[in-house]
């Protein structure tokens, strides 16, 4: 269906994204850009994916925009109009993973530069490999280093002063700095990346569907929430519209019985 990336039903519940350029380290070209877009627009629709896994094929997670392609960043091309809807298209990418009711696990397994360390900013949850590096590449080809919603995200992961560091260096990130500094959640050996973000993916759909898409939700709102009493009347009227639900009444059912939950469609 896609021509460079893979979309799999790898477990139940749960949907791989791999991006799939291994020759160009998973660069993005505009091809990649529209069809990881159409791709996440299909499972945000999809009820029955709980979880997503977004990953790269071979030794890169994703290296970024592909510099090589036609019309690339810097390529002569002198049109503002254009170079401006090639910009909303890639950056659209960003929000479209923090819009997306279900949460996304990055498994990053290798370079994340610029647009790739974006993606991998936007999901909710990372795991890294070893191999795994981040930068900020933007500001390494004549660019602001605010891109791709990396200017909000990043400082939001991290804090300010460290995201201003990256963000002006430009510098490279290892594995286990980015776990020293909460850029990703944990470091795993190269062959235990997808048993890892599995592992995650497992944990999230065991709970119910409709406290998993609002929790993801309010936390999104709530870390922007212009004060404490805010914060807390959005919980409020959310937790009272999940007593509603039949997911609760299952998710309950369960604890007591100590069982299993098993919920249905999180549309029905």
């Amino acid at each position: 269906m896609y021509e460079t990336l893979r979309v799999e039903r790898t477990r139940p519940g749960i949907a791989t994204v791999t991006l799939s350029r291994p020759d160009r380290l998973n660069a993005l070209s505009w091809e990649m850009v529209s069809e990881l877009d159409a791709a996440l627009a299909e499972i945000g629709r999809d009820r029955d994916v709980r979880v997503v896994i977004l990953t790269g094929e071979g030794r890169g997670f994703c290296a970024g925009i592909d510099i090589k392609q036609p019309d690339a960043v810097g390529s002569g091309d002198g049109d503002p109009i254009a170079v401006y809807h090639r910009q909303e298209a890639v950056a659209g990418l960003a929000t479209r993973l923090r819009a997306l009711p279900q949460p996304v696990v990055a498994a990053v397994n290798g370079a994340a530069a610029g647009g790739g360390l974006a993606l991998a900013l936007a999901a909710d949850v990372r795991v890294c490999t070893t191999a795994a590096r981040f930068n900020v590449a933007f500001v390494k080809i004549g660019l602001s280093g605010c891109d791709i919603g990396v200017s909000y995200l990043l400082p939001r992961i991290v804090g300010f002063g460290i995201a201003s560091e990256l963000m002006l260096t430009g510098r490279m990130v290892e594995a286990d700095e980015a776990a020293r500094i909460g850029l990703v959640n944990r470091v795993v050996e190269p062959d235990e990346l997808l048993a890892a973000a599995n592992e995650l993916a497992d944990g999230i759909a065991a709970n119910s569907p409709f406290g998993v898409w609002m929790t993801k939700q309010v936390l999104g709102r709530n870390v922007d929430a212009g004060s404490l009493d805010a914060a807390i009347e959005l919980e409020n009227r959310t937790q009272v519209l999940a007593t509603r639900t039949d997911d609760m009444k299952e998710a309950l059912a369960a604890f007591v019985e100590k069982r299993p939950a098993s919920f249905g469609r999180s549309d029905d």
